[in-house]
């Protein structure tokens, strides 16, 4: 019991040991911006190669995907090597170091002149990416003790989810405000930009004044990259981690596309109409918004079905979601017209379902004494899933039609649905462990 006058709380959550409430305020605020200022590149640089570079749309696609693809090598190269640095010098100086690579990205790619500028450019937001996104998952699994971990993780993820959305359509707004209020299209991507940077800035200084300071005094048992690939993936031979490890390559291959091409596909429709870039891209970023809210009002509605049935049931299920949201799209030929909005909302629902069910089915089914290989290697794949899926996307975006990408993610959905089946109907013998934990 003596634990227990050493925790604070913030709300209904119980910290960990140590962390006082400030720390625990600090988090939050940054896990709000986490996600959508990392996410806001998409929206930047669509404008970006519109307004600024004039990119001819018929390569659009493919630039956008390969700049995804770049980002996602450098993130599967250093996401070890950042963990083992965020267990020596510790959490926060690493993760508000990130918004400071993430601010100066926004500085800079405005002034690019050419697509190789952009490249470059994106190593620097590939190097945000790791410690943001590392920072967040590590202060994550941190700060709460272990009877609040599910509270705040679902806390995170809805803050997370509200942040992409107001980042989004607020900020996402500003190109077309500033030329509106007279400046040109150069100069109101500049000044959206500065204000990005200016933000990120601001969420450091939060960061590193707020969270806790110095280093953990355990530290995290990260999997060495000869464990993540011996234990994590010599794991799959469960079917059921297996079906987890393939959920998350099209999972995170979904949100990547979603965040690429939703906004790219609205951004050049709105072209076509006779719109002017800012108006164009805010167009994109609009239903681009509308996934993102419709996944952020179903996810709690999916989470308490998650835990009553047995997860692979509920793979299947979000497959066949999924799977629904990805090739709706085929019968749309206008993005921006008003019937799309229940398309963009089925597309929102599948991506959220998707990425739940496999975060479920995994740590269900990650042995104790592996967790941390396991978990690895659960986001290798959706690393990888990334690569692979936004590098394809973008060729077939720009060479046989913008809805392309997101029917390669439905067909893999179906093809998954069909494993989901298979690994319930022939593996299903011992594995009710959702159910007994639901009954305990």
């Amino acid at each position: 019991m003596s634990e227990h006058a050493q925790t604070h709380r913030i709300g209904p959550i119980q910290l960990a040991s140590g962390i006082a409430p400030h720390h625990g305020w600090s988090f939050l605020v940054a896990a709000f911006f986490s996600i959508g200022l990392m996410v806001f590149m998409s929206i930047g640089q669509t404008y970006i190669l519109n307004e600024h570079l004039g990119i001819p749309e018929s390569s659009q696609g493919a630039i956008s995907g390969q700049l995804v693809f770049l980002t996602e090598i450098v993130t599967l190269l250093l996401f070890l090597p950042a963990g083992v640095l965020m267990d020596r010098i510790g959490r926060r100086g690493v993760y508000a170091a990130g918004f400071l690579l993430l601010a100066l990205t926004y500085l800079l790619y405005p002034f690019a002149t050419s697509v190789e500028m952009l490249y470059g450019y994106r190593l620097i937001y590939a190097l945000g990416v790791v410690a943001v996104a590392g920072g967040l998952s590590t202060v994550l699994a941190d700060y709460p003790s272990e009877r609040s971990r599910g509270k705040l993780v679902a806390l995170v993820g809805v803050l997370s989810g509200l942040g992409v959305v107001i980042i989004s359509q607020g900020l996402g707004s500003l190109p077309k405000a500033f030329t509106n209020a007279g400046f040109d299209g150069v100069a109101a991507g500049r000044f959206t930009h500065f204000i990005i940077a200016g933000l990120s800035v601001a969420v450091a200084a939060l960061v590193f004044l707020g969270l806790k300071g110095g280093v953990p005094s355990r530290h995290e048992e990260r999997p060495s990259v000869r464990e993540l690939f011996v234990g994590g993936f010599a794991q799959a031979r469960n079917p059921r981690i297996l079906l987890a490890y393939a959920s998350a390559f099209i999972a995170r291959g979904d949100q990547a596309v979603n965040a690429t091409f939703i906004i790219l596909w609205g951004t050049l429709a709105g072209k076509a109409t006779g719109m002017d870039p800012a108006a164009a891209v805010l167009s994109g970023t609009m239903i681009f918004v509308i996934t993102q809210i419709s996944a952020l009002l179903w996810a709690p509605l999916l989470g308490p079905l998650l835990d009553r049935i047995d997860r692979v049931s509920a793979m299947a299920l979000c497959m066949g979601l999924a799977a629904l949201g990805n090739l709706a799209p085929l019968l749309l030929d206008d993005p921006l017209a008003r019937i799309g909005i229940l398309f963009f909302i089925l597309l929102g629902i599948g991506q959220i379902s998707v990425f739940l069910a496999g975060q479920s089915l995994i740590g269900q089914e990650a042995p104790t004494a592996q967790r941390g290989a396991v978990l690895g290697a659960f986001n290798v794949a959706g690393a990888i899933g990334i690569l692979l899926i936004t590098l394809a996307g973008g060729y077939l975006f720009d060479r046989i039609d913008p809805r392309a990408p997101f029917v390669v993610v439905g067909i893999i959905n179906l093809l998954l649905l069909g494993a989901s089946l298979f690994v319930r109907w022939r593996y299903s013998g011992g594995q009710e462990r959702a159910a007994d934990g639901a009954s305990g």
